[in-house]
């Protein structure tokens, strides 16, 4: 649990929880998505959890209705790695007739090489092309909410501060699928960086179209369950890519780094904050194209601020994804 509090410009620091940045705020299938999604509905949202496990998501849901019996919480299957997916939820979607002002792009896979089922690299696959593809199919949607509610929009791009470790380039157009020069954390940087420089590019976009919706991204600190569950895999795949890395130094560091997250991680409570805070907050209202962590304005790296990439990036992924 983060225990450090000092307060900032918006008035909330790294230790402020998801109901603390939304009290007062109206109408407006595990770890962070779980907590995001018991908040929101506390505060009045009506709620679709997308998730790949629908089993899952429908216990999630029973047990937010357990403690909140007023919420309004739907789930729908979506698998941000599968365009076929990505389409198919999309489709169910706009079918339901349900409106929508405020998306929330949360995937955050960190896995050894592999590829998804359209053959990208799965972390470049669905931690950025699935949050491309579902975001642009649903944009006309969300143009309709904000048109007819006569109510802001808001799209969120859960990024990390990773994004300042992708590969040295930041974006590797000729080697998304390049397994022989695979860097798992690399490569994770990569995908929240192209986070970022998605909401910075569409950002710009909406703006020139003078459309009522905003585009952000944001830091939500490092989760001590989150983080913990994927250092594991971290370890493993060390293990298994660097032969003189051995065993019991790997469970050194896991131990230590247990120790440090334990004590130094933010909770979930916490580690939804910012999201929260970004997706509802009267403070954000008008505010687009910007990075947030611990609830305030945050400085992102040189790479995440720049223009040609973000237009470069978005480019590519119309490429990949086949849509206008």
């Amino acid at each position: 649990m983060w225990i450090f509090g000092r307060k900032n410009p918006s008035g909330f620091s790294a230790s402020s929880t998801a109901e603390e940045v939304t009290q007062g705020i109206d109408g407006a299938s595990s770890g962070i998505g779980t907590e995001t999604t018991r908040v929101l509905a506390l505060r009045g949202v009506h709620v679709v959890m997308a998730v790949r496990n629908t089993d899952a998501g429908e216990k999630v849901r029973e047990a937010i209705l357990k403690e909140n019996p007023s919420a309004t919480i739907d789930v729908m299957e979506l698998d941000l790695s599968s365009m076929a997916s990505v389409r198919k939820f999309a489709s169910e979607y706009m079918s339901s007739g349900l409106p929508l002002n405020i998306l929330i792009n949360n995937a955050g896979a960190t896995v050894p090489f592999t590829l998804t089922q359209d053959n990208i690299e799965m972390q470049f696959g669905a931690n950025h092309i699935g949050h491309f593809l579902l975001t642009n199919l649903l944009l006309e949607t969300m143009k309709s909410t904000a048109l007819e509610s006569q109510r802001e929009g808001r799209i969120v791009n859960v990024s990390s501060l990773a994004h300042r470790h992708p590969y040295r380039e930041g974006i590797r157009f000729e080697k998304i699928n390049d397994e022989s020069s695979y860097r798992m954390w690399s490569a994770y940087g990569q995908s929240k960086l192209a986070n970022i420089l998605h909401a910075n590019e569409l950002a710009k976009r909406l703006k020139e179209q003078g459309v009522e919706i905003t585009s952000n991204s944001l830091h939500p600190g490092v989760i001590a369950t989150n983080f913990l569950r994927q250092r594991t895999v971290q370890i493993k795949s060390r293990h298994s890519q660097n032969k003189k890395i051995t065993g019991w130094v790997l469970l050194a560091k896991y131990s230590l780094v247990k120790k440090i997250a334990k004590y130094m991680g933010k909770n979930l409570q916490q580690g939804t904050a910012t999201t929260c805070y970004v997706a509802l907050h009267p403070q954000v209202k008008g505010v687009s194209g910007e990075f947030y962590s611990d609830c305030n304005l945050a400085k992102r790296s040189a790479l995440a601020k720049d223009e040609e990439l973000a237009k470069k990036l978005w480019d590519f992924s119309l490429s990949l994804t086949n849509t206008k």
